[in-house]
């Protein structure tokens, strides 16, 4: 068993996809027309890091209940977390490329760390291996 998808509602789509494949370095793995339950036309985007199981559905909002989430699906805290191998590569080349950090790299018991948030508002811990011993 495993976690095959998420969600994580957006404005629109194609800004979306830029933000996730070309800031975070992320696949896209499917990018498919469908429709609404009531026949609507929407998409069916699908990214996710490299080499990983579970992928992200971007999910244009449908509705004042979902825009009103935009960037708020985990109610102001840090709701989702990508694991690094090199910290220091991976906040750079994220930085470089138009992150919004919110935080300064740090260390904390599980590893370094800096807070950013995606094309929607939403908060995610940056997580790397520990840094060196000062």
């Amino acid at each position: 068993m495993h976690i095959d998808l998420f969600t994580i509602i957006v404005e629109d789509y194609d800004p979306a996809i830029t933000f996730f494949t070309e800031v975070l370095g992320f696949e896209l793995v499917e990018d498919s027309p469908a429709e609404t339950n009531d026949g609507r036309a929407k998409r069916w985007v699908v990214v996710r890091p490299p080499n990983a199981q579970t992928g992200i559905l971007l999910a244009r909002a449908d509705g004042e209940t979902q825009s009103a989430a935009i960037g708020h699906q985990a109610a102001g805290r840090v709701g989702f977390f990508l694991r690094v191998d090199d910290f220091t590569a991976a906040y750079d080349r994220m930085a470089r490329a138009g992150a919004e950090f919110v935080s300064a790299p740090r260390d904390e018991p599980y590893g370094r760390v800096a807070v950013f948030r995606d094309i929607a508002g939403n908060r995610w811990d940056l997580l790397g291996p520990p840094g060196p011993a000062s």
